[in-house]
């Protein structure tokens, strides 16, 4: 059974977390720390292109009046105005 995303982006932040406490520590042995390093680096980008793409399905594409494209934020409808 194959993970959420959200359940992928968690474990990315823990994990790079982790990396973060043991490098900041100082007592990790030089070429295991370039290798966590650029594991953490991995990680950090992983998680930012989640951000993105979570951040982009939030936003709806309209045309203003002038016929111009533009986004707006997504605001999640009210309990009054389901979605369906």
């Amino acid at each position: 059974m194959s993970k959420k995303k959200g359940d992928q982006f968690e474990e990315s932040l823990k994990r790079l977390q982790t990396i973060v406490e043991r490098l900041e520590k100082g007592d990790v042995p030089l070429e295991e720390a370039m290798n966590s390093f650029t594991e953490g680096i991995r990680l950090a980008q992983s998680c930012h292109r989640k951000l993105e793409e979570a951040e982009n399905r939030l936003r709806m594409v309209l045309k203003d009046e002038q016929g111009a494209w533009t986004t707006i934020p997504f605001e999640p409808a009210s309990s009054e105005n389901p979605v369906e």
